[in-house]
This record gives structure tokens, sequence and C-alpha cells, in this order.
């Protein structure tokens, strides 16, 4: 089984390495890649039939695929190519599960990667192809495109069910300097915007910076509990201090923590804010 490593750390790609070597003693890994750039350029030239001829120009069996890169998440990867390969994703948190699944993924570990689990998820990947035709130049085709097939399933089914089933964000990864540190949803009061710039502030008043737009938090988080006040602010509704009339229909608000700007919700929003208040 050829298999490729999509890790942007070496000593988590080597590790990585020495345990799929003693879970499944088969298994070859035929390249390691650390960015979605160097990923693309990789499964462009080993694609069958579109690569050269030969083994090595063949697709993997697998791909084991770390999901925060260092250009990015390898979800861009499925973006800007065609992934002919199931994958079994591995990251460090557990927010992105539902994303996942939506590609061809066989499974979803979190680090550190245990025996078991690596070894269970191969022997799902194994269960899989025995459900498929035994013919070796169809296998790898109709496993991808089972694959996908569930994942569309999932996904009709989760829609079916209740819209409550949504992926919002469980946390935030900050960077600070060279230090990386999630900030759990729960800790977080509000986000606003200084110098067009969104910032996160927690219950406990301290502040960072994200590399999010407000437009694109909005759709990251829970309707129930965030609600967009205005351009410059989306707030918890833990967050919501003090509600006062304001002229012409509109309300003011008062946060917690302490914002020092003025909170305006306009009168076109503001009947859907105090639904939201009091729902």
């Amino acid at each position: 089984m050829n298999v490729l490593i999509i890790e942007d750390e070496e000593p988590t790609a080597r590790k990585l390495k020495r345990l799929l070597e003693e879970v499944e003693p088969t298994a070859r890994v035929v390249g390691v890649t650390g960015s979605v750039a160097e990923s693309v350029e990789w499964l462009e030239q080993h694609r069958t039939p579109a690569g050269p001829v030969g083994e090595n120009a063949l697709a993997p069996d697998l791909i084991l695929m770390d999901i925060e890169l260092a250009d990015g998440q390898s979800f861009e990867i499925f973006r800007q190519t065609t992934v002919d390969s199931p994958v079994i994703f591995i990251t460090a948190y557990d927010e992105y599960a539902i994303k996942a699944f939506k590609v061809n993924s066989i499974d979803y570990l979190l680090k550190p990667v245990k025996e078991a689990d690596l070894r269970q998820a191969l022997a799902k990947l194994q269960s899989l192809k025995e459900l498929l035709s035994p013919e070796k130049d169809l296998l790898q085709t109709s496993l991808v495109d089972l694959l996908r097939q569930m994942a569309l399933d999932r996904q009709n089914a989760g829609r079916a069910e209740d819209t409550a089933v949504e992926p919002f964000r469980k946390r935030f990864l900050i960077k600070q300097g060279q230090r990386l540190f999630p900030i759990p949803i729960d800790e977080v009061a509000y986000f606003f915007t200084r110098n067009k710039i969104a910032f996160i502030k927690t219950y406990e008043e301290s502040e960072w910076m994200l590399d999010y737009t407000m437009d694109e938090l909005e759709k990251m988080l829970d309707p129930r509990r965030f609600f967009r006040l205005n351009r410059q602010i989306i707030a918890e509704i833990r967050a919501v201090d003090k509600v006062h009339l304001y002229f012409n229909g509109k309300l003011k608000i008062g946060l917690r923590p302490y914002f020092a700007d003025e909170v305006v919700v306009s009168r076109e929003r503001a009947g859907d804010f105090k639904g939201w208040l009091g729902a």
C-alpha cells in the first residue's frame, strides 16, 4: 500500500511514518509534503492516467493528511486539484470533522495519533475495499466514488434532520509570535473590528487578532448564541449587559466586558435582535 503523508511538521511526519510502518508493515510512504502548494503539485504529478507512465505516476492508495498546513488548510487542496485517493485526516482539533467527511475521508484522527486509532482506520479502509470490485484498475476509482457518495448522503441526511447540526466553530486558533493556542468559543464575549482588522474579546478581557472578516465570522458562529449587532460587533448573548431605546427606533447596547465605542443596533435589525434576545 503506497501512502502519501501531508504534514508540515517534520517531527510529526517522522513519528507518523514510524507508526504507520508498525501498524501496517506492507505500507510504503511514497512522499511527504508540507504545504497546500507542494501537495497539489505532487498530486498533479502522481495520477493515473494523467501522469507519466509508470509506477511512480500512480495516485497513492491512501493519504494521511494534516488539516492545518504551512500555507493554509488542506481542504484547499481539494479545490485546486482532483484527489483520487481516500484520505485519513489528522489534526489537533475536532472542529473540522463534518467538513472532512464531505471529501474523500475514511476517518478523522486527533493528534497525537494512537496506534489503536490508526489500526482501526486502516481496517475501515480495508472493509470498504472489500465491498468493491477486486479489479486493481477499478478499485481506487470505485473507492473514491463510494466515499464521495457517502459524503453526499451524509450531507443530505443532515439537511433533512435539523439545521442545528451545522459545524459551528468550537474554538479559534490564535497566533502570538511563534506560539499557537486555542480560544474556546465559550470564552468569547464578542468579536469587533478596529482599523478593518477583526479581534476576539474574551470574558477575561483579553483581546486577540483574527485573520477573518466579520462576514466570514458570522457564518462560523451559532446564530442562537451570537448576533451581528452592526458592521463592527458580533456579540455572544451573555455579553449583552444593557439595552436602551434609542432615537428613530434604534437600540443602544451596553456590552460586558466594556466596549469603548458606541454600539447601536439599527431600526431595521432591532426587531430581529429583540427576537433573538428573548428566544
